[in-house]
């Protein structure tokens, strides 16, 4: 599929920027039948764990010959395949690696297979750059850096991301620079559970979030700059410089991670913490538990939702090799402490207007690392984390949401009334990017209409580096009581035809963060929205945020940008705040709140 060209209209936006099936839960725990067990209709042959992980996951050692030249192949295909259909994840068994430069493209993902980042150590780059889009930056989606040690050739990596492009559990033995060459214009990001030795400049970039990690210094900030449990973070100094900084994050559980031990493939489930502060594996063997990979179902594209649900029903996790999956029933995940883990960016489609994964109201389901991508028939929820009307308590084993990333549109026609919905209490959703497409195909204000990104039933929730953008309506809408958010991004849509397409009863346009009018206690830090309204530039946003003004909902640094004027905020949050001038694109922000 052609990438969408730099100068297309579509994308004008970009370069003005000024910096069993339905087995019952009680039957999901259950043993897999004895393999002898004779296979029936209603009790089919049990599926086997493990295997090996397919043609896309590259699997290299330090006696691997020509590591180059396959890196710089898959890179070649996907450096510009910002729409397409390649999935590719690069795994490196420990050791160390001299004088590589392994560029990553759209849908990659690199990774270590130790147990640590410093088990396995690069000896060179693991490199993003925007050559393809004209050093612009603000496109570069979907990849991914995890489990590594470097060792830069220049002494600085580049890693010159926008959103849905996490660096996760790194060591960087240098500087770590987060522009583009020529310092052309950015729009990322997130760090965590990583130890750059150096300084990490972020130049160009307009907003970042870098959570329960070790840094040596920060260089300068544009809009926005969260810190949560960084080791070297800046000052709280909000706006200026645009720095938000929290001691420590108040809940976290890493990403599961494939390692080796020896020559067996087992998955890493790190333990919760509690105000946490850099790394978690800063002291030898990091906490946790793992899972051998014949626990497993390790699947291809290709599979069935039912042969997934089977699988799932019969006490096995899911692996999702890389690429794409077709969906005509959800995957239910019924069953505590399941691993739902992809790589890749592994994508998951539904076809039919189904929702594409759903969560019981269990303890300490792990999701991780993969896409859905809506169908072109509308689905009314995409990836439904718990049952409504939810209510156990999960507090001391949480559902974890992680690296899952949603998008209605740009691949081809997609439509979903509402991408995310929370209802299970104390779920962590740490790094997505819920994104109804403002360009690429199958993108017009009712070609790919959404009206909702996420939505918040459950109490205690906490989002840890959220990112939604471009929805008809509200882009989240947050119900659950103690709720809380470290660092929002959006950018409200731009393609609104006219002020009447986004009025909302006597309000101009619907809020990017609307808090639900009987929410007595959140919490949020460092929250922005923009807005490009670039169809008709006369349209006005009466605020980027909405709440009840009562003392237990509390906001610290929030900001609001027109974007080169196209469109204009009255207010910040209800009807405080300056509005934004004019064609300045300086943001308009609030300090406190109430």
């Amino acid at each position: 599929m052609p990438h969408t060209s730099p100068n297309s209209p579509a994308v004008r936006r970009r370069t003005v920027l000024a910096a069993a099936a339905a087995a019952a839960p009680a039957m999901a725990g259950l043993a897999s039948a004895p393999a002898s067990a004779a296979p029936s209709a209603q009790h089919p042959r049990a599926l086997p764990g493990g295997g090996d992980l397919g043609p896309n996951v590259l699997v290299f050692d330090p006696s691997t010959p020509d590591i180059q030249t396959r890196l710089d192949a898959v890179f070649r295909q996907q450096e510009s395949a910002q729409f397409g259909t390649g999935r590719y994840a690069l795994l490196f068994k420990p050791g160390t690696y001299h004088g590589l430069n392994a560029q990553l493209g759209f849908y990659t993902s690199i990774a270590g297979l130790g147990l640590s980042p410093d088990d396995t150590t690069i000896n060179g780059d693991v490199t993003v750059d925007a050559g393809w889009f004209n050093g612009n930056a603000t496109q570069n989606f979907w990849r991914s850096a995890e489990n590594l040690a470097l060792v830069p050739a220049n002494g600085t990596n580049r890693w010159a991301v926008a959103q849905a492009a996490p660096f996760r559990r790194m060591h960087v033995r240098g500087g770590l620079n987060l522009a583009p060459s020529g310092y052309g214009w950015a729009s990322g990001g997130y760090i965590a559970d990583s130890r750059v030795d150096g300084q990490i400049g972020p130049y160009s970039q307009q907003q970042w979030y870098t959570r329960d990690s070790a840094i040596g210094s920060w260089l300068n900030g544009v809009w926005n700059m969260v810190f949560s449990g960084v080791e070297g973070a800046p000052a709280q100094s909000f706006p200026s410089p645009p720095y938000t900084t929290l001691d420590t994050t108040p809940v976290s559980r890493e990403k599961p991670f494939l390692y080796l031990n020896g020559n067996e493939y087992r998955v890493f489930l790190p333990e919760k913490r509690t105000n946490a502060r850099g790394v978690s594996w800063g002291n030898g063997t990091p906490r946790g538990t793992s899972l051998p990979l014949s626990r497993f179902y390790v699947a291809k594209p290709g599979v069935t939702a039912a042969t997934l649900n089977q699988a799932l029903a019969q006490g096995l996790h899911l692996l999702l090799t890389p690429g794409i999956y077709h969906l005509d029933q959800p995957i239910r995940v019924n069953r505590a402490n399941t691993v739902v883990l992809g790589l890749g960016y592994a994508t998951l489609i539904p076809d039919n207007g189904v929702t594409a994964l759903t969560v019981a109201d269990v303890d300490g389901v792990r999701l991780a690392g993969f896409l859905v991508d809506a169908g072109p028939v509308n689905s009314a929820t995409l990836l439904e984390i718990g049952p409504r009307g939810a209510w156990r308590d999960h507090s001391a084993n949480p559902t974890t949401v992680q690296d899952v990333f949603i998008r209605i549109g740009g691949a081809g026609p997609g439509k979903a009334t509402t991408s995310l919905v929370v209802n299970n209490r104390h779920t962590i959703v740490d790094h997505t990017w819920v994104w109804r497409a403002d360009h690429g195909e199958g993108v017009g204000w009712e070609t790919n209409r959404a009206d909702y990104g996420v939505v918040v039933n459950g109490h205690d929730v906490l989002a840890t580096g959220l990112f939604v953008e471009h929805f008809n309506k509200y882009d989240v809408q947050w119900y659950g009581q103690r709720g809380r958010t470290i660092f929002f991004q959006n950018e409200k849509a731009y393609d609104a035809p006219n002020q009447a397409a986004i009025q909302n009863g006597p309000l101009k346009g619907y809020a990017a963060y609307k808090v639900g009018d009987n929410v007595t206690t959140h919490e949020g830090w460092g929250l922005g929205s923009y807005c490009y309204y670039n169809v008709d530039p006369t349209i006005v946003q009466h605020h980027g945020f909405a709440a009840p003004n009562t003392p237990g909902v509390k906001f610290h640094d929030l900001l609001v940008v027109s974007l080169g004027g196209n469109g204009q905020y009255e207010h910040v949050i209800n009807d405080i705040g300056a509005p934004t001038s004019g064609t300045s694109t300086v943001p308009s922000t609030v300090v406190s709140y109430p």
